[in-house]
């Protein structure tokens, strides 16, 4: 008989850095999760930068709960899966929509999004490879994030496709700024084979994100993205648009954004 697996301890979370950016109105705060036996100074592991860190961890200060994705991760951990090393992007409050578009939402309206995905590439990047045991491979960087931050971790991917191979897309805003998240994708480089998880909910605003998400998700296929291998387009027709549906979903993207292996099925 085999010996049960030891367990593992949980992974770690820590109050990263306050960063102050040049040209956004508000400090961002970080927290960073550090996967269990993180503790080997020799090992490189995967890196998720995520947007709405305030969201990942725990339920308070968000609207329908928090993600729990330590405990996630920690579950993964357990099973010997993939597990990144999480940099939490915090927002900085009143300003987190013009802080995450990438262009004006309303007529005069500023938008901070291009100069956050050059910083996050840039000095933040620094930082986590100076800081963190981590990957430089490009497939081990993943950008991610849920509504306004799905939209902003969409453009941060095509913006710097040479340092991202993985893309979280949850409930991206995409009406933002009247469409112009679809021709800027249309004409951004994309090479190499990705990773791009793409998803919305139907009973979100009415229904008509998740149109504009399966527009999205059409287009990437006529860039050349192959459904299955690239790129997972998941709709689901009772999704709605908060905190809880993205948590839900999340256990299903990391399957698929970190390659597992398919799952034993049971028999009996």
């Amino acid at each position: 008989m085999t010996p049960p697996r030891k367990p593992l301890l949980p992974g770690t979370i820590h109050d990263g850095p306050v960063f102050r950016i040049a040209g956004l109105p508000a400090a961002l705060p970080t927290r960073v999760y550090t996967p269990p036996g993180y503790g080997d100074p020799q090992r490189r592991w995967p890196v998720a930068l995520l947007f709405d860190g305030q969201n990942l961890f725990d339920d308070a200060g968000t609207f329908a709960g928090g993600w729990h994705l330590h405990r996630v991760l920690d579950r993964r951990a357990q099973r010997g899966l993939s597990v990144p090393v999480v940099v939490a992007i915090h927002h900085g409050g009143e300003t987190r929509v013009q802080e995450l578009a990438p262009w004006p939402v309303e007529p005069d309206a500023p938008a901070y999004g291009l100069v956050l995905a050059d910083w996050i590439v840039t000095e933040l990047a620094e930082w986590v490879t100076r800081h963190l045991h981590v990957s430089a491979a490009r497939e081990d960087w993943l950008i991610g994030g849920s509504s306004m931050g799905g939209l902003a971790a969409l453009v941060t991917f095509f913006r710097h496709n040479d340092r991202f191979g993985r893309l979280l897309c949850m409930s991206p805003s995409l009406w933002a700024a009247e469409g112009e998240a679809f021709p800027f994708v249309a004409r951004s480089p994309a090479w190499g084979q990705p990773r791009i998880w793409l998803d919305c909910g139907g009973r979100e605003a009415g229904g008509y994100p998740i149109q504009h998400a399966e527009w999205m998700a059409q287009l990437l296929q006529r860039k050349g993205f192959v459904a299955g291998r690239d790129l997972t387009w998941h709709p689901v027709r009772t999704g709605r648009h908060d905190e809880s549906s993205w948590r839900r979903r999340l256990p299903a993207a990391l399957r698929y954004l970190y390659g597992d292996p398919p799952r034993r099925r049971r028999h009996g």
